[in-house]
């Protein structure tokens, strides 16, 4: 069999048997088309010729190449998925990265915000919102609900106006690998999507109809369910919120990346100053294993210093 062939089967088989997320699919479809350039010029074509050698030769090219430990192990995550995949298939005998081993990423602590600042960020989103022009009223929703409920880029862009319960101040969650969760809004948080729906949606969703073609198609069959639409009524991308995003955070202190991750960091070690448990936490933000959140822990400084404070007899 054609190595590219079965490269093509196993992202139509993630993508759609297994439900990964978008994210993924294109990581995984990235990586392995870099793989199979490089097998192309070992004369390698065929899943014959792909075995674990092949594979730590390109994993030493791209070490080579300067490539972080990150991306490096990122490349092993894909292999051995792939190798996983083509074994199940009965493609492969074996799977050909079944010993492969990942450099350990490097471990970096995630850009937290004060909470002072994140108070004057949301302000200034509230003021630019007080006009009431559509942009900034949706703009003002996603940067309160990031930092209240800690969702994730992907998350928010695909949430839903069914999934947002006023009364309860909750909102339905879809994460990784299609997994559902019910996570709390705050109140700033509730109004802000309020004013939002009531005020912005409907001007954006209008704007479907206005544009024509296949927008004005799909607004006169069924409105959009999407709760955040886009400037021309169509469903909000991820890169319209790293873009306003890192907008927002050009002047905030500190260096680090300046994403919609960083709004879920502060979100979490916020709450865990505020003496949350780690396993609320874990839940809120979709962790499907406690080491995920943990990390959390260590920028968590405020609450180490009280509780040391506190508890220890020689404070």
């Amino acid at each position: 069999m054609l190595l590219s062939f079965a490269i093509d089967e196993f992202l139509a088989a993630v993508r759609l048997e297994y439900g990964y997320s978008e994210h993924t699919v294109t990581a995984y479809r990235a990586d392995l088309a870099e793989f199979a350039q490089f097998a192309q010029t070992r004369d390698v074509t065929t899943l014959a010729g792909t075995d674990v050698e092949l594979m730590r030769d390109w994993m030493w090219a791209r070490q080579q190449r300067g490539m972080a430990k990150a991306t490096l192990a990122r490349g092993v995550a894909t292999l051995k998925s792939f190798g996983t995949w083509l074994e199940r298939c009965e493609f492969v005998p074996a799977n050909p990265a079944a010993r492969l081993r990942a450099p350990k990423p490097a471990q970096s602590l995630p850009r937290v915000l004060s909470e002072d600042h994140m108070t004057r960020l949301l302000e200034w989103a509230a003021q630019r919102a007080a006009a009431g022009e559509p942009v900034p009223l949706r703009n003002h929703a996603i940067l309160e609900l990031l930092y209240s409920s800690a969702l994730r880029v992907s998350e928010v862009c695909s949430l839903s106006v069914d999934g947002f319960d006023r009364r309860e101040h909750t909102i339905r969650v879809v994460g990784k690998g299609g997994k559902e969760r019910v996570v709390p809004v705050g109140v700033p948080a509730t109004r802000a999507l309020e004013r939002y729906l009531s005020n912005a949606r409907p001007l954006l969703e209008s704007a479907a109809v206005h544009a024509g073609g296949s927008g004005a198609r799909a607004y006169a069959g069924a409105p959009r369910q999407e709760l955040f639409l886009g400037e021309r009524g169509g469903p909000l991308g991820t890169s319209t919120v790293y873009k306003l995003v890192s907008h927002e955070l050009e002047a905030a202190p500190g260096s680090g990346p300046s994403g919609p991750h960083t709004f879920r960091h502060t979100a979490a070690t916020h709450m865990l100053n505020g003496g949350a448990d780690l396993r609320v936490v874990q839940e809120m933000l979709g962790h499907a294993s406690l080491a995920s959140t943990q990390v959390y822990t260590h920028v968590s400084t405020d609450r180490l210093a009280a509780n040391y404070r506190r508890a220890h007899p020689r404070a």
